[in-house]
């Protein structure tokens, strides 16, 4: 393999196993940030060894056994002088004694303690939009660009937030634990958006080559189905499930045999998970039951329903959409639910009412490098035959979308607008 090679690969295992070295770490140090430093280490030891000694044949197992070396001696340089550190290295010590398999902890199920990690970076004394930033960080290894283009901000503005916010863990010796109770629902809806973002990276990834990381998908959707149980009567719990689930239902269409992105109005929807889809709209009944119908993740999963329950792109009740996104809008205001709203406008009234709103957002400084606004009217454009303009449109879209495979689809509509 080639040193190129085998730094994808490295970098590769990294963002698999991330989260199970910094959730192991976490659970036996009490210190996420320290976790976080040791994996850090572990994974710089790789980029080290690995180009001359190969890569090991259990590359996970490798960086646990590497990591918790670290975590051992940092205790070690500590002398122990704490209680509690000396029963920790104790307890490691006769844990790699009694279980030499290095794999045995990559195979346990850690979903209750990455629900912790979770739980403990959204702590109250840390600020909400640091504690959403931090959990992101650690929980699913996003780069702080790929969190700026989540949010919508600068990169040094997000860097800013994950290092206070890990002082603030670091300084205040806060417990590593699932709150229950009052504290459950203070952390809550944090938790909620932090679970909502891992798997929005995961559907549509912000970097990269693939379209999809199917892999935060489905850790975001056991996340979610954990969250219900440990918290079965907030309808907001249920309302992500269901717009995840719904979501995700569509996943094997999203993309064709090359990888390449499929729209939804293109999409073959007998491939979509009929299973999954059941699943989502279960979950949106229970969400009616306990009367959070209005609530953010429940319309915004009223919506994936509408397009769920069409059997042809043809059927979809584009009115009810264009209604549901509007109630969102009335309490969640977004410029983005707003060309989410231009766009099922233009399925209702057509493409010029579409736009009108579109170029109300031109400018809108949280969308001035959101890729999508220029894609939406390069769309409605090429829809009203305006396609230098269309042409244009998608270029510029292009130039701002950080994943590959989308800036390849938008020079793609490009060319197709230049033919026409």
């Amino acid at each position: 393999m080639t040193a190129a090679g085998t730094h994808r690969t490295i970098l590769a295992v990294w963002r698999i196993e991330q989260p199970r070295l910094i959730t192991s770490l976490a659970r036996m140090l009490r210190d996420v940030p320290l976790a976080e430093d040791l994996t850090q280490e572990a994974l710089v030891a790789a980029l080290e060894r690995w180009p001359e000694a190969g890569i090991p044949e259990r590359p996970g197992a490798w960086l646990m056994a590497t990591a918790k070396r670290r975590a051992l001696d940092h205790l070690r340089r500590r002398q122990m002088l704490d209680r509690k550190h000396d029963m920790i290295v104790r307890e490691m010590e006769e844990d790699q004694q009694v279980m030499p398999d290095l794999d045995a902890a990559l195979d346990d199920d850690i979903g209750d303690e990455m629900l912790r990690l979770v739980f403990t970076a959204c702590h109250p004394l840390i600020s909400r939009e640091a504690r959403v930033a931090l959990a992101l960080r650690m929980v699913c290894g996003l780069t702080t660009d790929e969190i700026a283009r989540a949010f919508l901000l600068s990169e040094a503005t997000i860097a800013q937030r994950i290092v206070r916010a890990k002082r603030t863990l670091s300084e205040s010796g806060l417990a590593y634990e699932t709150p229950h109770g009052e504290e459950l629902s203070q952390r809550l809806a944090t938790v909620l958006e932090v679970v909502y973002l891992i798997f929005n990276e995961g559907y549509t990834a912000a970097r990269g080559e693939n379209w999809l990381r199917l892999q935060l998908c489905n850790e975001a959707l056991r996340l979610g189905r954990v969250l219900t149980s440990v918290a079965p009567q907030e309808p907001e719990a249920h309302a992500l499930l269901a717009l995840m689930e719904l979501n995700a239902s569509r996943a094997a269409a999203r993309t064709d045999a090359a990888g390449d992105p499929v729209l939804l109005l293109d999409q073959n929807r007998a491939l979509w998970d009929q299973l999954q889809i059941h699943r989502g709209l279960q979950a949106l009944m229970k969400v009616r039951e306990l009367g959070g119908a209005s609530g953010v993740y429940a319309l915004q999963a009223a919506i994936v329903a509408c397009h769920a329950r069409a059997p042809t792109a043809g059927e979809t009740d584009w009115r009810r959409i264009a209604e549901l996104y509007a109630e969102l809008a009335a309490i969640l205001p977004s410029p983005i639910v707003e060309l989410n709203r231009a766009v099922a406008i233009g399925m209702v009234d057509g493409p010029e009412a579409a736009l009108e709103i579109v170029e109300q957002l031109a400018h809108e400084p949280a969308l001035k490098e959101y890729h999508l606004l220029p894609s939406v009217r390069g769309d409605l454009l090429y829809k009203l035959g305006r396609y230098d303009e269309a042409r244009c449109a998608f270029e510029a879209a292009a130039a701002l979308a950080g994943n590959q495979r989308e800036r390849d689809l938008l020079m793609r509509r490009a060319a197709e607008a230049a033919c026409a």
